[in-house]
């Protein structure tokens, strides 16, 4: 059950295609199908932003190189402790 209100304006050529894009998916409400954009959308913002995509020639690069290293110099620890204190997973 949505507990939470978005209240938007906006030009009457919009709420017309929303409306008919709305229908033509068979959906119940011009609500159901902004609330369905906007949960489509965010989630696809949100991973593109929380994940990364290394071709496999540079992982295979950066996994040798890691593996060469004996300890993380000073660099790398700070970058360690800033990423945990930003809640970065």
């Amino acid at each position: 059950m949505a507990t939470a209100r978005l209240d938007m304006r906006l030009n009457k050529e919009v709420k017309a295609k929303a409306e008919k894009a709305s229908a033509l998916l068979g959906l119940n409400s011009l609500t159901e199908y902004v609330v369905k954009l906007i949960d489509e959308n965010a989630t696809q913002v949100i991973k593109q932003h929380e994940s990364i995509t290394v071709e496999n020639d540079i992982f295979d690069h950066f996994m040798s190189t890691c593996e060469e290293i004996k300890a993380p110099n000073k660099a790398l620890t700070d970058a360690a402790v800033f990423t945990k204190e930003q809640g970065i997973k």
